[in-house]
């Protein structure tokens, strides 16, 4: 039942900013005074309407204090276009995490639904022979996802072989006809299309995005803490776990789409974007959950060690900006790999659940709060010896008044759950308040996270009927997928540019 003195609150949350609309049965209020008289406001039902779903309504019992309905209102009239460079790390994010800033929080929710986005696409199904493909093609990708407002459009999908050093992470299908037998899809490259988004942007952006695992915490257990010199440099004291660099790097010369590896698919790719808008303001912007986001780490130390994103014009020599937005990940390298991603420019904002476990792993013995890490790397040569790049927003699951306690580390670990408490997020010892209006249902979209009373149902997002049809005999079968060009023509033109560079 509605508060007597609120007819109605529907927020309507367009891309990328929202209109408030009320209809009082005693008042109305000009916007200002609303946002100064509801900040308090206890409400009781309301309707949300989220552009990032197409889960209705929702209806929820009282929550004291969990909606704020606008920022600041001078950090809301600064565009992001007239500081987008603070807000991807230029300055290591130092004043906009606490208190957060309002645009920051967008924007790294953005990214984080760039990430889910492969989680939502991918076919998991072990009964399907397109198992370990993505679900749609790139030209319908975004708009399959509920994600056609936001200006990118796919430039590439991006593969890896699945004979790698992580023999849990890669789902199979039981069929003995399949899509690819070596092949895993594992994420994509998007670029920024839309004028009036790049507008707003204040620059190109180009977003390299890697999908994690579908079995969450399953892989974890197959990290053997090995580290491996990744020969991307001549410094052999630089390395990363061996799984990880395996997953970036073997291919599979009898696999169409591991023919490639996943490290020369995605930097042909940037050489070719960027050769394209050249002369462009522009972004390259890494992002993933979990082993994904070990990927994008990677990924983006890659590109800016073969000095990938280094430009000149005329006599002027620049850096396009390296941001990677990583959620959930682990430990990707040792403190030497650490140190030269920061030498390099490499900035990383990491988001991490405190009661998740995976970035905890690798280096439970040695890692970045130990005082002498750097003597036991140098001196001691300890072989198991990890550190987290960036800068770590911490949260904490248990400030959420939505989420129920659980002992399941998945919830602690899912991706939306991220969001939600990013949504919620204001700094440090300050009351968790949605501030962007974030559908909660969003939370048990693939777990059991939200309390009972708001009446979602665990793991809700499926294909209708499996994904089966009814053909014209009225039979249901599993509709053919139009094949997916494993290559473009011209990868090993911009691969060999890139080969050129790093020589």
């Amino acid at each position: 039942m509605a508060s007597p003195s609120l007819h109605l609150l529907s927020l309507n949350l367009k891309h990328p900013k929202f209109s408030l609309h009320a209809t009082f049965h005693s008042s109305s209020l000009t916007r200002h005074n609303w946002n100064q008289k509801t900040r308090n406001l206890n409400f009781q039902s309301g309707m949300i309407n989220c552009s990032t779903t197409s889960f209705s309504s929702l209806t929820t019992p009282q929550v004291e204090g969990t909606l704020v309905l606008n920022e600041d209102d001078d950090e809301e009239e600064r565009p992001l276009s007239q500081f987008w460079n603070e807000i991807q790390g230029c300055n290591n994010w130092d004043g906009l995490l606490d208190p957060m800033n309002s645009h920051l929080r967008r924007e790294i929710i953005r990214y984080g639904e760039f990430a889910q986005a492969c989680y939502d696409s991918f076919d998991f199904d072990p009964n399907s022979k397109y198992c370990g493909s993505c679900k749609y093609q790139g030209a319908r990708f975004f708009e399959k996802l509920g994600m056609a407002d936001r200006g990118y459009q796919i430039s590439r999908y991006l593969y890896a072989t699945s004979d790698i050093n992580l023999p849990n992470f890669f789902q199979k299908s039981k069929l003995s006809s399949v899509w690819s037998t070596h092949a895993n899809w594992m994420g994509y490259v998007a670029v920024c299309t839309d004028e009036d988004e790049v507008k707003r942007l204040g620059r190109r952006d180009i977003v390299v995005s890697w999908r994690g695992t579908v079995t969450y915490l399953e892989w974890i257990y197959d990290l053997k803490d090995i580290l491996h010199s990744p020969n991307f440099t001549d410094d052999p004291s630089i390395k990363m776990e061996l799984g990880f660099y395996d997953l970036y790097t073997k291919k599979e010369t009898d696999c169409n789409y591991c023919s490639f590896s996943a490290r020369e698919q995605v930097l042909a790719e940037i050489k070719r974007l960027l050769e394209y808008y050249d002369g462009e303001e522009i972004s390259i912007t890494i992002t993933g959950h979990s082993l994904g986001a070990a990927l994008a780490i990677i990924t983006a130390y890659d590109i800016a060690e073969l000095g990938l994103n280094l430009v000149n014009d005329g006599e002027i020599a620049g850096k396009i900006p390296v941001t990677v937005y990583s959620f959930a990940g682990p430990r990707v390298g040792n403190l030497k790999f650490k140190e030269r991603c920061e030498e390099l420019g490499v900035k990383v904002l990491r988001v991490v659940n405190i009661h998740d476990k995976v970035p905890t792993v690798p280096g439970i013995f040695a890692n970045e709060k130990l005082q002498f890490q750097k003597y036991l790397e140098e001196t001691v040569s300890f072989p198991w010896s990890y550190a987290h790049v960036g800068v770590e927003l911490a949260l904490d699951h248990s400030h959420s008044p939505f989420l129920k306690p659980t002992n399941d580390l998945g919830c602690a670990h899912n991706l939306e759950a991220h969001l939600h408490l990013l949504d919620g997020y204001h700094g440090k010892g300050r009351r968790f308040c949605l501030a962007d209006k974030r559908d909660i249902a969003l939370v048990n979209k693939d777990c059991n996270f939200l309390k009972r009373e708001y009446g979602v149902p665990p793991h809700w997002r499926q294909d209708e009927n499996k994904g089966m049809v009814r053909n014209s005999d009225g039979r249901w079968v599993l509709p053919e997928r139009p094949r997916v060009e494993a290559h473009p023509q011209d990868i090993t033109h911009h691969l060999q540019k890139v080969l050129k560079i790093a020589q």
